[in-house]
């Protein structure tokens, strides 16, 4: 299950950071989310020794702790992306499918002429594709089909893929 996902712009300023779990969880993930930044740098700095070229956005899982897998992304702009979830056994395909319908959902996002660069992310549009792409990420995986039928609490509307 996914517990939280984070934007972390290019000088490791928080633009986006969701936790899907407690309040008493919140502060923990936030501190996991810093941390990975040391790897990402680390990872981005000396590609040689962590496995992916300079080209491959896809940082893969950055650090195991006992209850979390963390992952990473980089765009060309040196914007993070960090995912953190409480499955042992994901795959790479699905997490690099995540990572991508997440980075659309940031360039739209951005691409608002409202938005200011370097702020957070304060899109409404933005959380509720967000949570859309989570959610469908989440069953679809869990459930093993394509089509599916959602039902978001949050904002009372149906949503429908197939």
């Amino acid at each position: 299950m996914i517990v939280c996902v984070a934007v972390v712009g290019h000088q490791n300023n928080p633009l986006y950071i969701q936790s899907f779990t407690e309040a008493d969880d919140a502060l923990k993930l936030h501190h996991i989310v810093h941390c990975s930044l040391d790897v990402v740098d680390e990872r981005v700095n000396n590609p040689k020794k962590s496995g992916p070229t300079l080209n491959e956005t896809f940082l893969g899982l950055l650090y195991p702790t006992e209850n979390y897998k963390v992952y990473g992304y980089l765009t060309n702009t040196k914007v993070k992306f960090i995912l953190v979830t409480t499955d042992l056994d994901v795959r790479d395909a699905d997490v690099r499918n995540f990572f991508r319908k997440f980075h659309a959902a940031y360039v739209d996002a951005v691409s608002n002429p409202f938005h200011v660069p370097g702020k957070k992310i304060t899109s409404r549009t933005f959380a509720d594709r967000q949570h859309l792409d989570l959610v469908m990420a989440l069953y679809s995986s869990q459930l093993g089909f394509q089509g599916w039928l959602l039902f978001f609490p949050f904002n009372s509307t149906v949503f429908a893929t197939i």
